[in-house]
């Protein structure tokens, strides 16, 4: 089992993240997850759902929500100073923020860590772990493709939410598990959401 620290922060695209955390969970992953409230928003929009304020309400919801599963999850909020990942002592294997918007992305590159979702992520390049960004933007500015480039020579895979067409999606629920399956090929956790190349 790894300990994983999920974001989903206030870009379109949180059906990826939440995709991505049914998939962990299923595995038997331990999911450290924490939302901004723009996240909150977006559930609503995009998913037709809220994602409570409060930590032990939202653990209770996604749990219903996703139904059975082997792993753990952990909901912390966004100023959660004790959380585990606040701390390079208890960093966790990897995290992923998906989606992630520009505005977080920035604060990441520039190091401010004013909110649990920043100061896991500066903690994670920090102690040399795997950290993901999933940037649903476009077009990218200079701006954008600075702070992408910056992040990524300081260890951070960067992964926007580009789906193949190799495979033949049938639905948006395909393009989605194209993106989510190359999210947990990085992760080092096993999937059979899409096949691999020439097999």
């Amino acid at each position: 089992m790894k300990t994983i620290t999920l974001a989903f922060t206030g870009a379109s695209g949180l059906p990826y993240g939440m995709r991505l955390l049914e998939c962990l969970l299923q595995s038997g992953q331990h999911v450290q997850l924490v939302y901004t409230q723009a996240a909150q928003v977006v559930a609503t929009q995009e998913m037709n759902f809220t994602l409570p304020g409060r930590p032990q309400e939202a653990e209770a919801m996604l749990t219903e929500r996703l139904g059975k599963f082997s792993g753990t999850l952990k909901v912390y909020g966004l100023q959660d100073w004790f959380a585990p990942m606040a701390s390079g002592s208890n960093p966790g294997d990897a995290m992923v923020v998906c989606p992630c918007t520009m505005g977080t992305l920035g604060k990441i590159a520039a190091g401010i860590s004013d909110d649990l979702v920043c100061r896991a992520a500066d903690v994670m390049l920090k102690e040399k772990r795997t950290l993901i960004l999933v940037p649903r933007e476009m077009p990218f500015s200079s701006i954008h493709l600075e702070n992408m480039l910056k992040l990524a020579q300081a260890g951070a895979v960067i992964m926007p939410p580009n789906p193949g067409f190799y495979h033949h999606p049938q639905s948006v629920q395909d393009l989605v598990d194209f993106v989510v399956a190359r999210l947990l090929d990085h992760l080092g956790v096993e999937q059979r959401l899409i096949g691999k190349w020439g097999e």
